[in-house]
């Protein structure tokens, strides 16, 4: 039977040819047999035999084949059995008639039986390609049922249908947005070579163009494409059959199934039909597979997101942040770069983080990316517009930075805004090297990225602003406290240089009083210039500069560039490589006094609240100022008081002195006189008068006492140091004194030093019980200074209300101080430090 099929296979004139030769080898045959058969009743058995010849040629080849055998088995039989026999003639009606209905009962007969013979075998090929297609529908459907990966499924069924439907390719198509298609799964027979894994252009004319246009089973004749195109590729093979049944994914035609063979008689019929079972198996296997990459997806993501928020709660430094985050995007979305970029506000992008080698390596951390006016890069339309961009293919993206794009290998990328509060801080961006669309939901994917990001930075600079407040208000108060200690202005501008230098991150730093006209006075300069501009020098401000603008305005100012200013002040700034100053007014009792100037030599320009806080050192100066003036006015007062209550003194004791001295001088002259009248023998006027004398001299002596604790008069004749030589001649207490004292002090620092030394003196005689006093006395840039030291008991304590309070009061009111160490047995040391003031 196979024989058969194959010979019915042959060429249309081989065939005939072969049906020529058969029927004459029948007639042959047939001769043979009946010339040697006179019987008629032989014959006819004969003749059933023949008929039944007939009969299976027309079953087992065909109706072509049994005619020309049944018309020679008849003329064979007319000619030996039917009289007259062996005539050379034509048979008359009657045999003719008969030899007719002898061969079409054969014929017919035998067609009858091949056409039953050909249904028995349709159905039973039918059952066995039904039974192959259930098994291999099984055999997928069980592959898909165990979650097999979908190129593992994509290869099984390609290779299921090809050998079930004798394809010699199959091609399992993934179409994309751009009508070109990826191959996902393929299988041909050996020598048909078929791209593998390749992306390509889905038109022209094929079974695959035809799926994409139509949406449904396809059959095709003709493929012709493009280059580059899958219907080229099955051109190049000789392909000249093709059936095509689309895949679709919930309700979205995915891809294709595309079979093909180089036969002529093409693929079986209903082909495109019977691969659409196994396409829907595709599909179900690919929703299993999304379902299960979704949900691989999303716990992926929320572990990195966890993992990122933990980081945030731990309150790591942004930089740590911004590396996670990178790091995590980048294998959240799987073969992606992710890069986080700061907006520097100048039109440029910095990188500050990059998760993935590619973009690593193409955009290193520190990198600035323009982003200004039309910028054409994802990163540029993302801070421009504020909201989330992307671009599908940097090969059709205008522009300069798209083309440094594509250059760096990038293909397609996805932008995020980081939104910190109102402001725009930066952008999230993720790409890949295909020029292949990310994901739909790729944009919200990126921005929960992007608000841990935007937490991480607003923690940060709340912690930072917080820190900066504490060491603001700690530097506050360490300059309030030197205010309120009374510290010297100096002292008080250059602490305010130094706190406000660092608390700025200043690179120069200016604290000056405005004088009269156009000039200022330094006051306190902290920067690399400050050798140039050290305190006490006057310089002009006119021209352009902040200390130029405070002083017309009254209020804060700033310049952003020194560039083409004018003045001694800008040029000193370009010199010093100053690009932006910020300047805030001195104010005091209500009158501008001065300035205080902060510079930098960075480009960007110091935060809006920079003359704010600048405001509150400027505060605290005009308080010191303030409080210096009521000093020196409280000072100068004391100082007066202290002056006029020793010109009483002096004109008390120059009053005794010229008055009730002089008179008692006179009087006990008189009285001296009297006694020498006296009378020889008046013993007892003698005693009386030598009794008033004695009185008159005792009370004279206290008198010159009571004159010299008022005022020296030494003193004022001959100045500090032969009254403190006096001092010591008359102390009870051995004095060793060491004076360098070579000109006169004004006369209220003379008195001052007198009555510490007289007062030291006297309480060391008096409860020191000491053997010894050291005096020294010198004069150092402008400073009197005494020290007063003895080997007494100690344990002084002028609380207990000795004299050291009085002397105290009298230091302080001429501006100057008193220190008193008095350890128990280990003596008294005073140290006594007073201004001089010119007599």
């Amino acid at each position: 039977m196979a024989g058969w099929e194959r010979a019915r296979r042959l060429p249309l004139a081989a065939e005939i040819a072969l049906s020529f030769a058969a029927g004459a080898g029948t007639f042959t045959l047939s001769a043979l047999v009946l010339a040697g058969v006179d019987a008629p009743v032989v014959a006819g058995l004969l003749g059933i035999g023949y008929l039944v010849a007939v009969i299976a040629i027309a079953r087992f080849a065909s109706i072509a084949y049994a005619v020309p055998v049944g018309m020679a088995a008849m003329l064979a039989f007319d000619w030996f059995y039917l009289p007259p026999t062996h005539p050379l003639e034509f048979p008359d009606s009657v045999n003719l008639l008969d030899l007719v209905v002898y061969l079409a009962v054969s014929v017919l007969l035998g067609g009858l039986a091949a056409h039953a013979a050909r249904r028995a075998t349709a159905a039973e090929r039918a059952r066995g390609e039904i039974a192959d297609e259930q098994a291999g529908l099984r055999r997928v459907a069980t592959l898909v049922a165990r979650g097999a990966a979908p190129a593992e499924t994509f290869g099984f069924v390609a290779a299921e249908i090809g050998q079930l439907y004798d394809a010699e390719v199959t091609v399992v198509l993934r179409y994309e947005s751009d009508r070109t298609g990826t191959v996902v799964g393929l299988w041909s027979v050996p020598g048909a070579e078929f791209p593998h894994a390749a992306r390509l252009r889905v038109d022209g004319v094929g079974a695959a163009a035809m799926v994409l246009e139509t949406g449904r089973p396809v059959r095709t004749e003709r493929f012709e494409g493009t280059e580059g195109s899958i219907s080229q590729c099955f051109a190049q093979l000789g392909a000249r059959s093709g059936v095509g049944a689309p895949i679709t994914v919930d309700g979205r035609l995915w891809g294709a199934v595309v079979a093909a063979t180089t036969r002529p008689d093409g693929l079986p019929v209903g082909s495109e039909e019977h691969i659409a079972a196994f396409t829907e198996l595709v599909a179900t296997a690919i929703s299993n597979a999304q379902a299960h990459q979704d949900l691989r997806l999303l716990a992926d993501e929320q572990a990195a997101l966890r993992r990122v928020a933990t980081l945030v709660a731990k309150e790591s430094s942004p930089t740590e942040v911004f590396a996670k985050v990178a790091e995590e995007a980048a294998g959240v979305f799987g073969e992606v770069d992710c890069a986080l970029l700061h907006d520097e506000g100048d039109g440029t992008a910095n990188v500050v983080a990059v998760g993935g080698a590619g973009l690593a390596a193409r955009y290193p951390v520190g990198t600035r990316l323009p982003v200004d006016g039309d910028g054409d890069g994802v990163a540029a339309l993302v801070l421009r517009e504020g909201r989330a961009r992307r671009i599908d293919d940097y090969a059709s993206a205008p522009g300069p930075v798209a083309a440094g794009a594509r250059e760096q290998g990038i293909g397609s990328a996805v932008g995020c805004p980081v939104v910190v509060g109102e402001r725009r801080w930066g952008a999230i961006v993720v790409a890949r090297p295909e020029p292949e669309p990310l994901p739909p939901e790729t944009e919200a994917r990126i921005a929960q990225f992007a608000d841990l990001v935007a937490t991480a930075i607003a923690n940060a600079e709340a912690r930072a602003e917080v820190a900066r407040l504490a060491e603001e208000q700690a530097a506050l108060r360490r300059v309030a406290t030197l205010v309120a200690e009374g510290a010297a202005p100096p002292v008080v501008f250059d602490a305010v240089a130094a706190e406000m230098e660092s608390l700025l991150d200043a690179d120069h730093l200016l604290v000056c009083r405005y004088e009269p006209g156009i000039e200022l006075t330094v006051l306190a300069h902290r920067g690399s210039s400050a050798e140039e501009m050290p305190p006490g020098v006057r310089i002009s401000h006119e021209g352009d500069s902040v200390e130029a603008v405070v002083r017309r305005s009254g209020s804060s100012a700033r310049m952003e560039s020194y560039e083409g200013a004018r003045g001694m002040i800008a040029e000193l700034a370009r010199a010093a490589g100053l690009r932006v100053a910020v300047g805030a007014p001195i104010v005091v009792d209500g009158r501008l006094w001065g300035v205080v100037s902060a510079g930098w030599n960075r480009e960007h320009s110091p935060p809006a609240d920079t003359e704010q806080r600048m405001a509150l050192f400027a505060q605290l100066v005009d308080t010191a100022i303030a409080n210096a003036d009521s000093r020196a006015e409280l000072i100068a007062s004391r100082a007066r008081l202290v002056a006029a209550a020793d010109d009483a003194r002096r004109r008390f004791e120059r009053d005794l002195h010229d008055g009730v001295q002089q008179r008692l001088v006179s009087l006990a002259l008189d009285l001296h006189g009297a006694e020498a009248i006296t009378p020889s023998g008046n013993d007892l006027l003698a005693a009386q008068l030598a009794r008033i004398n004695q009185g008159l001299v005792g009370a004279l002596d206290e008198l010159r006492d009571l004159s010299r604790g008022i005022h020296p008069a030494i003193l004022s004749e001959g100045g500090l140091t032969p009254a403190l030589k006096a001092l010591a001649r008359r102390s009870a207490v051995p004095v060793q004194l060491d004076l360098a004292i070579d000109e006169r002090l004004g006369d209220h620092v003379e008195v001052a030093a007198f009555y510490v030394v007289s007062e030291a003196l006297t309480n060391a005689a008096k409860h020191a019980r000491a053997s010894t006093v050291e005096v020294s006395a010198q004069v150092d840039a402008g400073i009197l200074r005494l020290t007063i030291g003895d080997d007494g008991v100690g344990g002084a304590d002028p609380a207990r209300g000795s004299g050291l309070t009085g002397l105290t009061d009298r230091v302080t009111a001429l501006g100057g101080t008193i220190g008193i160490a008095s350890p128990p047995t280990r003596g008294t040391s005073l140290r006594v430090e007073l201004p001089i003031v010119s007599q």
